[in-house]
């Protein structure tokens, strides 16, 4: 199977705080892998220096066979990558679909072009009853899926989300896993970062477990969860499968 993204050595300091310090990890093209780890490990500066948003200070970065160091975000989201952010960012005046033609508009400048892919990637993620809303009136699950529906509409091989279920309750968790499994089903790479750990041994081929900036493991989600430095740098000790405790919670 050929690798979709590779990570090699990556380092990011600000001023005296090492954010990413040495991080290898690569992703299958087809496969759904996981950054998990606390607040403040690294997992949002990974995701922006894969995407160009910032440059590290060592390290490189390939994904479909080109390095990606150096690129900015725009080019790099036209080389197939795209990302959602750990906050919606909609544009709140604009509707729904004018949101998504904006994504669009990457591959296809035409307006009936760019119209089409964003109905497509609306209805796709179950907003096309919302089309014509403005962004701002939607709730915080429609404004996920209207990210991700943005992100989808620029046609990526390999797809970023943040957290795409911060503050959801279970039900509409539930519904995020099932749009996350649809996409995989279409052959999408995905990582994904998140702490709601269900979702993510739902989910999830690998996981990647990042503490201060350093990878501490890296597996299958059955072993993951059982290695003793995971389970006290991230999960307590109260996890038991099945169950989710600590700074692991849903």
């Amino acid at each position: 199977m050929a690798e979709a993204l590779i990570v090699r050595n990556l380092s990011r300091r600000f001023g005296g705080l090492r954010a990413v310090q040495d991080l290898s990890f690569s992703v299958n093209e087809g496969e759904t892998v996981a950054l998990i780890g606390p607040n403040g490990a690294g997992k949002t500066t990974s995701f922006n220096l894969i995407t160009g948003y910032h440059r590290p200070n060592a390290g490189s970065i390939a994904a479909f066979g080109r390095e990606l160091v150096g690129l900015r975000p725009h080019a790099i989201c036209a080389h197939g990558l795209a990302r959602t952010f750990q906050v919606a960012r909609p544009f709140g005046k604009m509707t729904v679909l004018a949101n998504v033609m904006t994504g669009a508009f990457l591959h296809d400048r035409t307006m009936d072009g760019a119209r089409e892919k964003a109905h497509e990637a609306i209805d796709f993620v179950g907003l096309s009853a919302k089309e014509h809303l403005p962004a701002r009136d939607l709730t915080t699950i429609d404004q996920r899926r209207l990210e991700m529906a943005r992100a989808l509409a620029t046609q990526p091989r390999l797809l970023l989300l943040d957290e795409v279920m911060a503050g959801l309750n279970p039900a509409e968790i539930d519904q995020a896993v099932a749009l996350i499994e649809r996409l995989s089903q279409r052959g999408l790479t995905i990582v994904i970062v998140e702490h709601v750990m269900r979702a993510i041994m739902a989910v999830a081929r690998i996981i990647v477990v990042l503490d201060h900036g350093q990878k501490i493991a890296e597996g299958k989600p059955e072993e993951v969860m059982a290695n003793a430095e995971v389970i006290r740098a991230y999960l307590g000790t109260g996890f038991v499968h099945g169950a989710v405790s600590g700074a692991a919670q849903c």
